[in-house]
């Protein structure tokens, strides 16, 4: 008899494609009740089935409890920490992709110049479509990206009668500055990185390692979410300026509707793919508990190579700290 579902390999879990791209979650206080994460605040509770949700995102304000966290890893869900309006990450916990494969994949491309190159080009003719960009430099493309965009924020002023000034963006502090069309920019702009990140993840991939973006450990997620602004959240935040609609919450709702009407979710699944191991590529992403050896260069895992291995000169000694609340019902330690 098979497992249950929430305690089933992650490969018997449903795909991340096929699930709800995110749930967002402020002050609540999340719990479990069987095979569902339940949200509880004053307003209301909610029942959300874990393994059918990509990532879930909790905002200022919110608890968990220890089973929740559980029956979420179970569900190969992706557990993000986010600040006030998304525009943070803090944390995120790991994701379905049990495998490193994709993740020495990317780390090899990255790390060689040629290769790495080769990936960020596939990247710009993804925005430039029916044009040649495969002889062209980094320096090249970001001046021809930089030009795009300036022409489709243009466009969508003359579209929609938004006056538009230009960007205006804080680092650290996106609604600190700027109009309101400019906070619907950064407000769709992070919730989409959200989406991306959790992708990123599930997928095993490491958010960290970007080929046009560089030295954040969000690097890649920037690089992935930029492939979709143009059709997505600036043409949205033009549309919810027009109407009047100018709350974040307006930006991370009408960039979710998006979402599910156009499938992003699949799509981004298929373009990080792609672009990690284009056709052909022969990659092991198999799950492997394996010990890598400089002659070998690999070894199995889970065994003993030492009869009485002593572990104090890697500084795994007595000095481990845990701190551990009273028991519930112990009324000797509670009183």
């Amino acid at each position: 008899m098979p497992d249950i579902w929430w305690k089933a390999d992650p490969q018997d879990l449903h795909r991340l494609v096929d699930r709800v791209s995110s749930v967002y979650v402020e002050r609540s206080h999340l719990d479990r009740d069987e095979n569902a994460v339940v949200i509880i605040n004053k307003q209301q509770t909610v029942r959300v089935p874990a393994a059918m949700v990509a990532v879930m995102l909790l905002g200022p304000g919110t608890r968990v409890t220890h089973g929740a966290m559980r029956l979420l890893a179970d569900s190969g869900t992706t557990v993000c920490w986010v600040g006030e309006q998304g525009v943070r990450m803090y944390a995120a916990g790991l994701g379905p992709s049990r495998g490193a494969g994709l993740l020495h994949r990317q780390a090899w491309l990255v790390t060689r110049p040629k290769e790495r190159l080769a990936v960020a080009r596939a990247m710009y003719s993804m925005r430039f479509p029916g044009e040649d960009v495969s002889n062209l430099t980094m320096q090249q493309l970001r001046g021809r990206e930089g030009t795009r965009i300036r022409k489709y924020y243009r466009a969508h002023a003359d579209r929609t009668g938004v006056t538009w000034n230009g960007r205006a963006y804080k680092a650290g502090d996106a609604f600190a500055a700027g109009d309101d069309l400019n906070r619907l920019l950064s407000a769709a702009n992070a919730a989409l990185y959200g989406i991306c990140h959790a992708v990123i993840i599930g997928l095993g991939a490491s958010p960290g390692l970007g080929f046009v973006h560089t030295g954040k450990a969000t690097s890649f997620v920037m690089d992935i979410a930029d492939l979709y602004k143009a059709d997505y959240t600036i043409p949205l935040a033009f549309d919810l300026s027009a109407q009047g609609l100018t709350e974040e919450r307006d930006a991370r709702l009408g960039l979710r509707d998006l979402i599910a009407r156009d499938k992003l979710l699949s799509r981004m699944v298929t373009d990080v793919k792609n672009l990690l191991t284009p056709e052909g590529t022969d990659f092991d992403d198999s799950e492997a508990n394996l010990l890598w050896d400089e002659n070998h260069g690999a070894v199995p895992g889970g065994t003993n190579y030492a009869n009485h291995a002593d572990l104090s000169a890697h500084g795994l000694t007595d000095s481990h700290i845990a701190i551990i609340g009273p028991e519930i019902n112990d009324t000797e330690s509670t009183s």
